[in-house]
C-alpha cells in the first residue's frame, strides 16, 4: 500500500516539476527589448489572408542605431510557410516615425517619415 503512494508522488512531483519548467519557459523567451540598439515595436498591420500567405508589416524605432543588432531583431519577428512575408521598417527613435500601417504599400506615409533600414524575412515554400 505505501509502495503505491510513493510512486503516485514521485510521478505528481516530477509532473509538476515538468509542467512549472514549461511555464518558465514560455514566460522567459528573449524578446526586441533585450538586444542592443533599443528596439521597440511602434506598429503593425497583417492582411486578411483569406487566400495566399500571410502579410506582416512592423515598425520598429531605434533608440541607438550604432550598437543596434537589426538582423538579430529582424529574426525574432515571425514567418511562415507558403509565401508569407514579414517586412520590418526601423526608425530613428529621436525622429518621427509612424504609429499606423497600411497592408498596401508603401505602407507609410513617406514623405513625413524616413526608415533607417528595412529588412524582409520570408517563410520557406
Amino acid at each position: 500500500m505505501m509502495k503505491g503512494k510513493k510512486k503516485f508522488w514521485i510521478i505528481a512531483v516530477g509532473l509538476i516539476l515538468l509542467l512549472g519548467y514549461g511555464i518558465w519557459e514560455a514566460y522567459n523567451q528573449p524578446s526586441i527589448a533585450d538586444l542592443p540598439g533599443g528596439f521597440e515595436e511602434v506598429a503593425f498591420v497583417r492582411n486578411e489572408q483569406n487566400k495566399g500567405g500571410i502579410i506582416r508589416i512592423y515598425a520598429v524605432s531605434v533608440s541607438d542605431m550604432a550598437n543596434a543588432k537589426y538582423d538579430a531583431c529582424a529574426d525574432m519577428f515571425p514567418t511562415n510557410d507558403y509565401g508569407s512575408i514579414t517586412k520590418i521598417y526601423f526608425f530613428d527613435k529621436s525622429q518621427p516615425y509612424p504609429t499606423s500601417l497600411t497592408i498596401d504599400p508603401p505602407h507609410y506615409d513617406t514623405e513625413q517619415y524616413a526608415a533607417v533600414m528595412i529588412l524582409k524575412r520570408t517563410g520557406s515554400e
